[in-house]
Formats: structure tokens, sequence, C-alpha cells
């Protein structure tokens, strides 16, 4: 089999998207597979065994452009694959197999994708609430799932990337020393994070005990990183929108406690095998929860707060209390029954 992944577009997506390359090795260990998927993505791809090579769609996400997926398609043809699975749930995301002219195209049913997939799956929702669930269901040949750690995301790390990261940014890291890492982003949207204030007692927490603590996230969450820092008087090492996200994911393998929102950071830190206390406020570990045994999932009872989970991007509500009632005391109880 010569298989191409049609991939996500979102980084935690992405990590948990590994659980399928994982699923089809074990199905088929002469399986070539590539991914195409945005450029960014290279820097979680390359750090998965399973793949042979990425490709990278230069479309944004949520362009159509038709002409473009066409010219993509029709480059494809020299690679002679024989199986696509498409993981995104759009109609356009299924055109580049089918103008590759891929014998075999899987994916899930939705957005009217008859004729350009031929093999279809019915989404069972009910059967599979875990995305990592509903990747594992597009594998025709399915693996046996006695035991799903087969299938839990894990990135590689290599030894030379971090003795350049410590160049980099000056990184006097000494060996008994436990290092803190708090991401406070989340792509998605306000309702997936925590407050900042909540962030800087966490960080202050630490820094009185002598522990680094390392401030993650993009360019886009440098001014949430930096009012944490200046909180706790620019105590923390600031990383967010000075990395690339292959840099991010060197960093985080560093480090020993990871307190993150549902996001990428957070996904990857459980692909590195972080002890990790995720925040969840507007969405819901039932669905995407950190894929590691060493996390635990804090967020307010539904039978307490009803309008949880409400899986928008900001508080239709206005009070954000899925994160405000969700108190640094509590994740500092968290914190206590933590082994880093």
């Amino acid at each position: 089999m010569k298989i191409l992944i049609i991939g996500p577009a979102w980084v935690g997506d992405m990590v948990i998207a590994q659980s399928l390359f994982k699923s089809l090795k074990l199905s088929f260990p002469e399986s070539s597979i590539d991914v195409i998927a945005p450029d960014w993505t290279r820097a979680l791809l390359d750090r998965m065994p399973e793949i042979n090579q990425s490709i990278s769609l230069p479309l944004k996400h949520g362009e159509f452009h038709l002409r473009q997926r066409y010219q993509i398609g029709v480059s494809l043809r020299k690679n002679k694959y024989t199986h696509a699975y498409v993981l995104p749930n759009s109609w356009k995301s299924a055109l580049i197999p089918f103008f590759a002219k891929i014998p075999h195209r899987i994916g899930f049913r939705g957005e009217m994708r008859y004729g350009l997939l031929n093999h279809v799956i019915a989404l069972d929702k009910q059967k599979y609430p875990l995305m990592l669930d509903r990747f594992l269901a597009l594998n025709l040949k399915p693996t046996p799932m006695n035991d799903k750690k087969l299938f839990l995301p894990k990135l590689t790390i290599d030894p030379k990337n971090i003795q350049l990261i410590a160049d980099k940014f000056s990184l006097n890291i000494k060996p008994s020393q436990k290092i803190i890492a708090l991401c406070p982003g989340a792509e998605f949207g306000s309702s997936k994070r925590w407050p900042e204030k909540y962030y800087a007692e966490i960080a202050q927490y630490f820094i009185d005990i002598n522990y680094p603590v390392w401030l993650m996230g993009s360019q886009k969450d440098k001014t949430t990183t930096s009012k944490i820092n200046a909180f706790t008087q620019n105590k923390c090492q600031d990383f967010a929108g000075s990395t690339t996200l292959d840099e991010a994911i060197d960093i985080l393998s560093l480090t020993h406690l990871v307190i993150t929102n549902d996001s990428g950071l957070m996904h990857i830190a459980a692909a590195l095998d972080k002890t990790i206390i995720a925040i969840f406020g507007s969405t819901s570990p039932g669905f995407t929860p950190p894929l590691s045994d060493k996390a635990q999932s804090l967020y307010i009872d539904p039978k307490l707060l009803t309008c949880r989970p409400c899986f928008q991007r900001e508080c239709p509500l206005g009070h954000h209390k899925c994160m405000n009632d969700l108190t640094p005391q509590i994740v500092l109880k968290a914190i206590e029954k933590c082994e880093y």
C-alpha cells in the first residue's frame, strides 16, 4: 500500500492523527505513508516515525481554490498512491485524492462527498466519542484494540536539537531541577483560556520554591504571557512568539510539569509523555483529552454549571464561569497529587 493522508489543519488534531498512522502501520507494516497538510505541520510530522514524507499544502485554512487543488491532485498522480484517508470532514478536503485518481478514497460521510470518496464511513458519535476513536475507525482493517496505548501519539526528539535549543536560548538546565511549563494560549478562542491572573498565581507558587517557570505560546499569545510575567516581576522565561513550532516542541521536551489550556501545546505535551494538568472551559475532555495516563483534566462539573461545555469560541453568556470558577486553589490541589 502507498497511502496519502489528507491531514487536519489544527495542531492538536494533527497530534491525535498519529493514532491512525500507528494503526495503519500495524495493519499494513510494509505500507508507505505520506501526509499532505499545511507547511507548519512538518514540525510534528518530522517527529512521527510512521511518516515517509510530508507534502506541503499551500492553502490557508478554509480556502477553496478549486483550480489549485486540481493542479495539486494531478501532480500527485505520479506517486501512484493506492489509498487516501481524508481526515477533515469538508467537501473540499476530498478533492485532491479524487483529482489524483487514487483508487481507494476513505473518509467520514459529510458535506455530500459521495463520489469524491468511495469508502464512506458513517460517523457514530456515540460509538466513537473521542477524536482518537474516530481517526482509528478510518482504518478499514482495524488492529485489535485490547491495548489503546499502542495508538497513543508519541513524538520523537533528536538529542542534537536539544543542544541547539540550549545554545540558542542560553538554557542553563540543572539535571536535578524540575522545570514547569505554562501554556496559557488557545488558538480556538477566549473561552478556552484560563485567566492570566490565575496562571500568574501558579507561576508565583513555583517561583517561590525555586522552580524555573517557562511560558510557552505563539506570537498571538505574547500579550497574555507578558501580562503573566509582569505579575511575577518578569521572573519567568517567556518563549512565546520567539520560537518556531519545532523549537517549542523541543523546549517542552525538557520540562517536567505542564499546566495548560485545551490547546495544541497540550496535545504536544501529552505526546512527549509529560505530566500534565489540563484546564477545560468551553470544551470537554470527553472529546479531545490529553492522551496520556500522566494527565489530569480539570473542569467545572456540568451539574454545577449547566452551560458547559458549550464549545463556543467566546462565552455566549459573558460570565466565563467555566474558567473563572476554576480557581488556582483547585489547580494547586491537583499539583499536589502529581508526580513529576
